[in-house]
């Protein structure tokens, strides 16, 4: 079956923008007209764009609508089996590098951790130191199991990474060149932590907590705002990359990457909501991989990714009785009692905190069934009919 010619279009302007240098288009001053999120895209290019395409959201050149805008939270690369790695690693790149070519505050591009693994974990591997630590890795991790005896000589050659299997799995698709993006989009200002989308309506890759706007020197009767929030936190990103010459990139209090000694990396962009017991340690202080839910800002709505629903419900303690892929979900708290549902949020109660999960397992579900999250409906947005695409 043919691809619709919008679609057709977009691969051949992410092939053309990924085939060049890294660059970045600056910021217009349109008017928009729509205002989504996109959850984490860690899918085949093609499937991105059909769930694009599906809403209307593409031109016949290629391109996003003029009047639209797009919020990717974040997650553009590691997905998929050892042997479509090649395939997928340029899949993500061109991801990227079309996101990249539309104006900056048209296509706003989010960080998450995989796209600061590029320049944190695996800040010091070639192409072909990585194939031969990734040859060792996939010998020790095998079939969700890691040979520990074999990871410990592994992680003496390789102690810049914390485990085997994050070097088969997690960042298992790296390539220098995808680095170079990453470097680059951080140094122009593209990349971004978090993105005021409202006064009360915050959107980044997985969630802040109080302790996290502690790190980040917010006042607490500046919290309940969303643009010092993301002003905080693009700044906290802005003076760590001014600063960073080599090595792993860190953002001290928010993001560390991980490694042999010090184990997995931790802060804002891996951290997930936990009420299991066994996590009660873990969501103190920062960074951290864990944070209670209960510690939200008051007064604010964040929309984030990272966290599928079969994952959420583990982590919350509920049954995993009836996860679905492709739903957004949203948390409530008033900072004592969470509730966790499909759908849309309701409106924001005095006092009350709450999350948006826009990560519906993207390479998992047919393109209609995929939801994005409406900025201004906030709720689910509604695909146009087929005149409309």
């Amino acid at each position: 079956m043919s691809k619709p010619p919008s679609i057709q279009a977009a691969l051949a302007r992410a092939a053309e923008a990924a085939a060049e240098a890294p660059r970045s288009v600056p910021a217009e001053d349109p008017v928009w007209r729509r205002r989504l999120v996109m959850g984490d895209p860690q899918a085949d290019l093609d499937q991105v764009l059909a769930i694009l395409a599906h809403h209307g959201l593409l031109t016949r050149e290629g391109w996003l609508r003029s009047d639209v805008q797009l919020i990717s939270v974040g997650d553009h690369f590691d997905w998929g089996k050892p042997d479509e790695r090649a395939p997928v690693a340029a899949s993500g790149l061109a991801l990227v590098a079309w996101l990249a070519a539309h104006p900056a505050n048209q296509a706003v591009m989010l960080l998450g951790n995989h796209d600061l693994g590029r320049v944190g974990e695996l800040a010091g591997f070639s192409d072909a130191c990585f194939a031969e630590a990734q040859a060792e890795a996939d010998r020790i991790y095998q079939g969700g199991e890691t040979d520990e005896a074999a990871e410990q000589a592994f992680l003496a050659r390789w102690p810049q990474v914390p485990s085997a299997e994050l070097v088969a799995r997690d960042f298992g698709n790296f390539r220098e060149v995808q680095r170079t993006w990453v470097e680059h989009l951080l140094r122009v200002k593209r990349f971004r932590v978090a993105h005021a989308a409202a006064p009360d309506l915050l959107v980044l890759h997985a969630g802040v907590t109080r302790e996290d706007l502690d790190a980040a020197r917010l006042p607490p009767a500046r919290r309940g705002d969303a643009n010092p929030v993301a002003a905080a936190l693009n700044a906290a990103l802005d003076a760590a990359v001014a600063g960073w010459t080599r090595g792993p990139l860190v953002i001290p209090g928010l993001h560390h990457p991980g490694n042999a000694a010090q184990g997995e990396g931790t802060g804002i962009f891996y951290q997930r909501p936990s009420l299991l017991p066994e996590d009660a340690e873990r969501v103190r202080g920062t960074p951290r991989r864990r944070f209670d839910p209960r510690r939200l800002p008051t007064g604010l709505t964040q929309v984030v990714g990272h966290t599928r629903d079969k994952r959420s419900r583990a982590m919350l303690g509920l049954p995993p009785t009836g996860a679905r892929d492709g739903v957004l979900r949203h948390l409530i708290t008033d900072g004592a009692r969470v509730d966790y549902a499909h759908g849309a949020p309701p409106p924001p109660a005095p006092g009350a905190a709450m999350l948006v999960f826009t990560d519906g397992a993207m390479r998992e579900c047919q393109a209609p069934d995929y939801a994005l999250f409406d900025l201004d409906t906030r709720a689910a947005a509604t695909a146009p009919g087929p005149e409309g695409r």
